[in-house]
């Protein structure tokens, strides 16, 4: 498993199994996201069983399906709201890491300095560098 801690409410991480699950809610994560269809590929663990598994360790559970390179702003306003809302930390998984961490950037521009957000995403592991024009749209949306 491997989780990239983004802040003290947030880490990110690439596809989980469901053994993976008994782990992240050792580790202190209290609520899981998925932000992976179901089904997107040939092998990937069914969410049901994963939610199984979130909930059986006493984890909160958010499937916040969003579609690979494809992020709409109505994404970022479902997971901004998500993520104020949910106990924490909260451990956020897709197939890479990559979706999570941009949702994640996207929402936060509303709130927080964008420099700050690249440095955490960058000490993650996550080059966000591109979105500059887009969390600057998301800053004007101030949540």
């Amino acid at each position: 498993m491997d989780i990239r801690r983004i802040d003290d409410t947030i880490s990110v991480a690439p596809q989980l199994s469901v053994d993976d699950i008994a782990e992240a809610a050792k580790l202190g994560f209290r609520t899981l996201v998925a932000n992976r269809p179901d089904g997107e590929e040939a092998g990937q663990p069914a969410m049901a069983d994963i939610e199984a598994a979130a909930r059986e360790n006493g984890m909160e559970w958010v499937y916040l399906p969003v579609e690979s390179g494809n992020i709409l702003n109505n994404d970022v306003d479902r997971f901004d709201a998500m993520i104020r809302e949910v106990e924490k930390p909260v451990l956020a998984f897709c197939r890479s890491g990559t979706r999570c961490t941009v949702l994640w950037a996207l929402s936060s521009a509303r709130s927080k300095p964008a420099q700050d957000i690249v440095s955490k995403a960058r000490n993650a592991g996550y080059d966000i560098g591109g979105l500059a024009p887009r969390m600057a749209e998301q800053a004007q949306k101030k949540s």
